[in-house]
Parts: structure tokens; C-alpha cells; sequence
């Protein structure tokens, strides 16, 4: 079986075409003034999201006003269900990556979840970039929908400087 012309000039005009989406994908990644360096990663099991600051004062530390905003800002995503969503089951462990940027000044992650009504994702760490993995019972509420709280926050001063928030939704709940 052999192809004839037409076939072999089309799959060359979709390789042809592939090639230059890739080829201004790359050059406008490059023309870009600097990269996104403020996401947090969360993962669960198999699975993972990530997302930017939902409370972020471009490198300045949030007053406690700003904090307060935060919150009431995230209570209303939260109700809303525009906060960005992990499905898990109960049998996977849980971990929480941030970008290099965000480590050198330090981070901490925790959830609404837990024994104590709160459970620690991460403790106060700096230069380091992940979390480790927990078991997801451990940090999860009994109910369906768990939040996730990640701070950017200096180790030495205490100052926040940013805020993330996550749902993980427990599937076997």
C-alpha cells in the first residue's frame, strides 16, 4: 500500500503548520518581560493543580487589613466554587510545591482539615521547594470539600506576602 501525492501534501502541510505554531509559541514565550514565578502546586495522588496568588501586593508584605480582605475574599471563591479544585480519593497522599522565588523567602501550607480541625501541609520552611507527601486522611475534613492554604511569608520577620487557596474534593465522601 503505498500513499499517493494528495496524502503525502497534506500530512506535509500539517507538519508544516504544526511546526510554525510551535515555532511563535516559543518566540512569544521568549518575548515575554518575565516568567510567571508565583505559582503553588498542589498534588494529590496521580493529580495535580496549580495557580497563582488569590492575595498578592507585588512583593510588599500585606498589612493585616490585606489579610483580613484576603480571607473574606477566599470565603467568597470558596462559596462560589471559584477556587481551583483537586479531586482525591482518601487512599492518596497530599503535597503542596512552590516556585523557587516563593522558597527563598519562605512558605508554610495547611488545610481546614484534620484531627485538630487544622492540619499542617507544610511546616514554616525555607529554600525548599516541596512539601512531601502526606496521607490525605490526615489532612482532609470529613465532609467532601477540604480547603488549602498556602502563605508565602518571611521566616525571620513574620510578614506575609502572599496568599493561595485550594478546595481538594474528597470523591469518597
Amino acid at each position: 500500500m503505498s500513499l499517493n501525492s494528495r496524502a503525502i501534501a497534506a500530512l506535509g502541510a500539517v507538519v508544516v503548520i504544526g511546526a510554525g505554531t510551535v515555532g511563535f509559541s516559543v518566540a512569544h514565550a521568549s518575548n515575554q518581560d518575565k516568567p510567571v514565578n508565583r505559582l503553588v502546586t498542589l498534588v494529590a495522588g496521580t493529580n495535580s493543580i496549580h495557580s497563582e496568588p488569590i492575595c498578592w501586593n507585588d512583593g510588599k508584605a500585606l498589612n493585616a487589613q490585606a489579610q483580613q480582605e484576603c480571607q473574606t475574599k477566599a470565603a467568597k471563591l470558596q462559596k462560589d466554587g471559584k477556587l481551583p479544585v483537586l479531586e482525591l480519593s482518601s487512599s492518596d497522599r497530599v503535597g503542596i510545591g512552590v516556585d523557587p522565588e516563593i522558597a527563598k523567602k519562605g512558605w508554610f501550607a495547611f488545610t481546614d482539615g484534620g484531627a485538630q480541625g487544622q492540619a499542617t501541609l507544610a511546616t514554616a520552611r525555607r529554600n525548599s521547594t516541596f512539601s512531601g507527601l502526606v496521607a490525605a486522611p490526615s489532612v482532609l475534613k470529613s465532609t467532601s470539600e477540604t480547603l488549602v492554604t498556602a502563605v508565602e511569608a518571611d521566616t525571620k520577620s513574620q510578614d506575609i506576602y502572599g496568599v493561595w487557596y485550594f478546595t481538594l474534593k474528597n470523591t469518597d465522601v
